[in-house]
């Protein structure tokens, strides 16, 4: 009886855990449908205009004139598609902004059934998770989308072949890539984790370095297909960064605590 009622207590308190993130999702999915057209040209179409910071920046490095590049103008092919797109970049923005705490209500319903030695140090990890989180983000918004939007939207496979860009093509590309970094760098939490129960160690990062780096600079190649090495390696650096980082946040193998001790 006690096992069935302690089961019913779990799931009343996940559910709980699921309807309030689901309000928060949603309260802040109406407050961005209502503001998205301004957000939409401000924010997500940025990357469009020859103003955008990253182009200004090229722009002084190479001693290009300002607004070096030529606008991109979006098309709209389906009926139904700027309701949708609508809807949808409303939905995934409010999901990025409430990240934080739906986390924090994740670890409210886990926090409870962990003994006192494995909260330690948690609050923690998860506050710079949410950091590392956003950093992506922002690395994604104002570098690695730019990026990949330049070269595809100037990239032609014949003079008789004009490009003409999709919103939703734009969209899709767009989410992707910004929320694929916010993942990206969220790996030295992943790490921590692992080497706090005993799956990772110190000497997987060393062993592996060469591999990751020639895994790295695919997905770097992936993300950002330009032959140009200056844009790559803009990209391959701060992913390579986050590698060596994650490394320093598991404990070494227990032969270099050895050797350490002596």
């Amino acid at each position: 009886m006690n096992e069935t009622a302690g089961f019913w207590d779990h799931a009343e308190a996940l559910r709980k855990v699921i309807l309030q993130g689901a309000g928060v999702v949603v309260g802040l999915m109406c407050i961005y449908f209502a503001v998205m057209p301004q957000l939409f040209d401000r924010v997500i179409l940025a990357p469009c205009r020859p103003d955008f910071p990253l182009y200004t920046l090229f722009d002084r490095l190479t001693g290009s004139p300002e607004g070096g590049m030529q606008e991109i103008t979006l098309i709209n092919i389906q009926l139904a598609s700027q309701f949708f797109t609508h809807m949808t970049t409303s939905l995934w923005l409010a999901v990025i902004t409430a990240f934080p705490i739906i986390i924090y209500l994740i670890w409210g319903f886990v926090a409870p059934g962990l003994y006192e030695h494995e909260r330690r140090g948690v609050g923690g990890v998860l506050a710079g998770g949410n950091v590392m989180f956003y950093l992506g983000v922002a690395t994604g918004y104002f570098l690695v989308f730019p990026l990949t939007l330049r070269f595809l939207a100037g990239y032609q496979l014949s003079a008789l072949i004009p490009n003409q860009i999709s919103l939703d093509s734009y969209i899709d590309n767009f989410m992707m890539l910004v929320l694929v970094m916010g993942v990206v760098f969220e790996l030295p939490v992943v790490a921590w984790m692992l080497g706090r129960i005993g799956l990772l160690r110190r000497g997987f990062f060393h062993t592996y370095r060469r591999h990751a780096i020639v895994a790295l600079l695919i997905f770097a190649a992936v993300i950002t297909p330009t032959g140009d090495p200056f844009t790559l390696s803009v990209v391959f650096l701060p992913i390579y960064l986050l590698w060596e980082g994650s490394a320093l946040t598991v404990p070494p193998s227990p032969k270099a605590q050895s050797q350490q001790a002596m």
